[in-house]
């Protein structure tokens, strides 16, 4: 495991856009915050490209992804969005780079296809949390979305309970082991390359938004039947937001669904986290050891950096 370095007032933060354009209004506000923060801000050559639902081409975002890296100025590398297109240049990553060069790396959703192939290959810890045009640049971001960034900066045990939010179980029990997984849809599609998600002794965590519950049902059959559930130490189960009614009467909840996969496993499963695609959006990082209780429903993550 490669634990990166903190972030100290002063520092550059890269700015990257991996996967879909950015809204740009949100994108410079977000920008402004930090660097009233104190932070110096190096914006990607092609971040605010549009290719359709891309931020440039596959070698362009593949090139702001790479000069951030390799720029030892650049403390820190924050995503400005998730949206589709990372898994897209993930074979042509210079993985070697990353290693020579390891550092903060920040993002979530389509980003989870970079956090489990940069943490498999290189032994990166990387950190799942709200980005710049989608979250932080938003009028009215919840506080808590802030303050956690924060972690980067001063080393610290994180501790998620319920003055957090409420916590349901699905399976009882007590795990440890490394965090690792994120956006659910993601995680399945690295299944069969060479960047499939590794669950053995890991904690699992998953969310995801609008996929109705017999789609999020399909998913995690395919993570049961490829043995990722049955590897896994425990489950750390996110926000599964749906912001519409589900239109089919009999349609089962959510927590119904993950009781037919968590529910008798014999692992621990805690369900109600506001990890994700939620407001507030806590951010946790990926690949340090973390410990979840569902009888005093906690979950504690290790810090990220040092």
């Amino acid at each position: 495991m490669i634990v990166p370095e903190r972030l100290r007032e002063g520092d550059t933060i890269g700015v990257i856009s991996p996967a879909g354009p950015p809204e740009l209004l949100n994108l410079d506000r977000a920008v402004d915050w930090l660097k009233q923060l104190g932070f110096q801000i190096k914006v990607g050559k092609y971040v605010r490209n549009v290719n359709g639902y891309l931020a440039g081409s596959d070698q362009e975002r593949l090139s702001d992804f790479h000069e951030m890296f390799l720029d030892d100025t650049v403390r820190a590398i924050i995503c400005s969005r998730g949206g589709y297109g990372s898994a897209r240049f993930a074979d042509q990553i210079d993985f070697n780079l990353i290693r020579r060069h390891p550092k903060i790396f920040w993002g979530y959703s389509d980003i989870t296809y970079l956090h489990t192939a940069i943490r498999q290959i290189t032994g990166l810890v990387t950190f799942h949390g709200p980005m710049l045009a989608s979250d932080w640049g938003m009028a009215d971001v919840p506080l808590l979305s802030r303050l956690l960034f924060s972690q980067l900066l001063q080393p610290g045990w994180l501790r998620y309970d319920e003055q957090v939010s409420n916590l349901y179980v699905i399976a009882d029990g007590v795990a440890e082991g490394p965090l690792v997984g994120g956006n659910l849809s993601l995680l399945v599609s690295t299944l069969g390359t060479p960047f499939e998600i590794d669950t053995k002794k890991k904690l699992l965590l998953i969310e995801d938004i609008g996929e109705d519950p017999y789609k999020v049902d399909s998913m995690l059959n395919q993570l049961r039947l490829s043995g990722k559930l049955d590897q896994a130490a425990g489950f750390v189960i996110g926000n599964f937001r749906l912001d519409r009614l589900i239109e089919e009467d009999d349609s089962p909840s959510f927590d119904e669904v993950f009781k037919t996969y968590f529910g008798s496993s014999g692992k621990p499963a805690l369900s109600g986290f506001l990890i994700g695609h939620c407001r507030p959006n806590f951010s946790v990082p990926l690949g340090t050891e973390a410990f979840l209780d569902t009888e005093k429903k906690q979950l504690w993550v290790q810090p990220g950096v040092f």
